[in-house]
């Protein structure tokens, strides 16, 4: 199934940037879903992100600017079904 992004906004960014497969920033993150060392889930305006790896740590978190920093051994990406009405991992850390 093909992703359908034609009803995002035109300003809706979404930028992914790996170095050296150590330092990973996205960006157009709206929630993160759940995160430990082997694995971060995260919706962006794009879709569920999926990151695998060794030692991942959440170095920065700006969902107000929707930026997320992540250091570790990152040894995939990949996008998959959102799962929307669960709601997010702050979210219901937060209670909301």
């Amino acid at each position: 199934m093909a992703y359908d992004d034609s009803r995002l906004p035109a300003d809706a960014a979404h930028h992914i940037l790996l170095e050296g497969r150590e330092q990973l920033s996205v960006s157009g993150v709206e929630d993160v879903e759940s995160f430990d060392e082997n694995l971060i889930v995260m919706l962006t305006v794009r879709g569920t992100l999926v990151v695998r790896g060794e030692d991942l740590h959440i170095e920065k978190l700006s969902l107000d600017g929707g930026d997320l920093r992540v250091e570790g051994m990152v040894e995939s990406l990949s996008y998959e079904e959102s799962e929307r009405s669960r709601g997010g991992f702050l979210s219901r850390l937060l209670g909301g």
